[in-house]
């Protein structure tokens, strides 16, 4: 492997990063997979932010928030479980919320998939951001 260059270990959510050239006698240090998790999920928002012009800072802010807020989370932590395959707890933790609450949310997304536009929405986010992470996370 080459100076500054990443690769992917036998787990998708854990990136070794090799700072320095091969033979230097350093050893890298994987990624923690709850770090990599959350830059996953502050990609996710930011991504979600530019997809539906929306403050960023209003889809990370803590607490409740209007009802086109709160359903973009929701889409961006289904996205995070169903496409990008990290656990609940990873994506609560990302999006600053409990476990329960991307359950809340998955089941939401879920029924409203049934109106077809809104389906099409989720569609177009679930292949933006699986085109995103193609390579890092190995989909």
């Amino acid at each position: 492997m080459h100076a500054n260059t990443a690769s992917l270990t036998d787990d998708p959510l854990c990136l070794t990063i090799d700072a320095n050239p091969v033979g230097s006698g350093f050893q890298p240090v994987p990624k923690l997979r709850d770090e990599v998790a959350m830059d996953v999920c502050e990609c996710l928002i930011d991504m979600a932010s530019a997809l539906f012009s929306l403050p960023s800072k209003e889809l990370r802010g803590a607490g409740r928030s209007t009802l086109p807020v709160s359903r973009v989370r929701q889409i961006a932590m289904y996205v995070a479980h169903v496409v990008l395959r990290l656990t609940m707890g990873d994506v609560g933790r990302g999006f600053g919320r409990d476990r329960t609450t991307v359950v809340h949310a998955c089941q939401i997304v879920e029924d409203l998939r049934d109106d077809p536009e809104f389906d099409r929405v989720v569609s177009m986010f679930e292949r933006v951001a699986s085109a995103a992470f193609r390579t890092r996370l190995g989909l």
